[in-house]
């Protein structure tokens, strides 16, 4: 034990890269600190729905301590999570593995078969977040979904979604059932819907009923509501971490030391804390490549929505994803649904128009829909039981696009913004999402007896996509001028540092990358030295 730090590891972040390190350290040996921005929640604490906006968003300087963070950028709207448990808290806990064309992108470093790489560590993820490979319920919205599929000519790419929800007897709490015990008491689903709210139930398996539940049974410890805002190094090695409490007015920062730091606050949270590092001098040798190759998945959101609730069809009852569909070998569609009363996202749902075209052209193709249906588009419009009308479409690609993030001092602040980067350029709307959403419009009208059309959202008429799955920017790589850190997830130039989360993902998965981000810090993890034990992981070159 090295007595002349306060400890050995600091991790930066809860969520799925850096729970993985907290359990993963702590069992090698490490004296482990996990930092978290967000407050911690037990299962009732979460918003009974959206509109409880002081415990479902995150705005803390306003006393907002939720676990939906809302960040924006010139090219893109970005969802992401906050709390003890990172992005697991709101996470639709849909778990897919990418296909091949994810694992062999340019982007990867060389010299490794990163498909069979990574084999091991998604088996162990599946495991530890409680997989279950097929949805096991199908209601209205997975006949509609079906339907649709079909309708595109795509119905042989259907399937019932990957979840990490405990189902057991609804509503009945049992001991452990992952864990031999080691673990909390879960409760079976309700298929209440509210999944992404937070679930009161306790049947979603959020990185709190599992890796840090572990972690912190093993000696972890986990300090919320502390955001970390300078990471130095050391003379003689090591690194100075200091944080602030999350949303005070008046900063009375605190500094402790530790021999490793782990960056895992979601890609947004790790960029903007490297960049702001690199700009202020703190850590001046990150290399070039930081903010390039950041993706957004490729992502859009749209859907369909009635102008009633639909007789007997109970859209919101379910968990929060359970189907999805190919529109095309890179296109794909899942259905995504809020529960009864969380209508709060639907102020961002407006008409679907197509893009391509000014910005001009769009709105005016919104004014020309609302002229010839006012009492219609009314309808349409109310957030009125808008989670009981309606299905999210939410849809991905592989496609090879990314943005250059950067960072520019406004007002004394570092501030992140982008640019449009390597590869196709980001989509500022998807074609194919488009005509996802009218199909699903189609069958759910048919299917509902109800006047239904296809939705998209305020940000797409004004070119900027929504994505609640950002990527990479400081990505592993076979070298500095490539990536941000090295194949084993150490920063170049700083080999006590280290990104394990989404920020290290070089490519776009184009399915959820909760998984993926997990198998990935398993791998790192796994090559970290038992405390004390000589270092196997090839040295970086001076």
């Amino acid at each position: 034990m090295n007595e002349r730090f306060d400890h050995d590891v600091v991790i930066i972040g809860s969520g799925f890269g850096g729970s993985v390190a907290a359990l993963r350290s702590v069992e090698k040996g490490y004296r482990v600190h996990v930092y978290e921005a967000g407050r911690r929640f037990a299962d009732d604490d979460f918003a009974k729905t959206a509109w409880d906006v002081r415990r479902y968003l995150w705005a803390p300087v306003l006393g907002c301590f939720g676990v939906q963070r809302i960040h924006k950028l010139p090219h893109v709207m970005i969802l992401a999570g906050a709390g003890v448990g990172g992005g697991s808290l709101n996470y639709a806990n849909t778990l897919y593995r990418p296909g091949e064309e994810f694992f062999v992108d340019g982007h990867w470093p060389g010299g490794f078969d990163w498909e069979t790489e990574l084999d091991p560590h998604y088996a162990t993820a599946r495991r530890m977040l409680g997989v279950v490979e097929r949805y096991p319920h199908t209601g209205p919205v997975e006949r509609i979904m079906a339907g649709a599929a079909e309708d595109l000519g795509v119905g042989d790419t259907f399937r019932h979604a990957p979840v990490g929800v405990y189902f057991g007897k609804p509503g009945v709490t049992a001991p452990d059932p992952y864990f031999s015990g080691e673990g909390p008491a879960r409760t079976g689903c309700t298929l209440c819907g509210n999944c992404m709210v937070g679930c009161r139930v306790g049947a979603k398996n959020t990185l709190a009923k599992n890796y840090l539940a572990l972690a912190e049974k093993r000696g972890a410890v986990i300090e919320p509501l502390r955001t970390v805002v300078d990471v130095k190094p050391l003379d003689g090695g090591g690194y100075a971490v200091t944080t602030v409490r999350s949303g005070a007015w008046i900063r009375r920062p605190r500094t402790v030391t530790a021999e490793q730091v782990v960056f895992a606050g979601g890609t947004w949270g790790t960029q903007s804390l490297l960049h702001r590092m690199k700009a202020t001098g703190s850590l001046p040798r990150l290399s070039e490549s930081l903010g390039h190759l950041t993706r957004t998945n490729s992502e859009a959101l749209d859907g369909a929505i009635s102008v009633a609730v639909p007789e007997e069809v109970g859209l919101a009852h379910g968990v929060a994803i359970t189907t999805s569909f190919h529109v095309d070998e890179r296109t794909h569609v899942e259905n995504v649904r809020y529960g009864p009363g969380s209508n709060l996202m639907g102020m961002l749902a407006t008409g679907l128009v197509d893009g391509g075209r000014p910005l001009i052209s769009r709105l005016g193709a919104l004014i020309v829909q609302t002229l010839r249906a006012p009492l219609t588009t009314l309808r349409l419009g109310s957030l009125r039981r808008w989670s009981e009308r309606g299905i999210i479409a939410l849809v991905m690609q592989t496609a090879d696009n990314s943005l250059t993030l950067s960072v520019k001092r406004r007002f004394g602040r570092y501030r992140l913004t982008s640019a449009q980067g390597e590869g196709e350029p980001n989509p500022s709307y998807l074609p194919g999402a488009h005509r996802a959403a009218r199909a699903i419009a189609a069958r759910l009208e048919k299917e509902g007896g109800v006047r239904t059309e296809a939705r998209g959202s305020w940000p797409e008429v004004f070119g900027i996509p929504l994505t609640a799955h950002f990527l990479g920017g400081a990505i592993v790589s076979e070298s500095t001028e490539r990536g941000v850190v090295d194949p084993y997830h150490r920063i170049w130039g700083y080999p006590g540092l280290h990104v394990v989360d989404g920020a290290a993902v070089p490519a776009n998965p184009g399915v959820n990358p909760s998984l993926t981000i997990t198998a990935m810090a398993e791998r790192a993890m796994a090559r970290w030295p038992r405390h004390g034990e000589q270092d196997a992981r090839p040295p970086q070159p001076d």
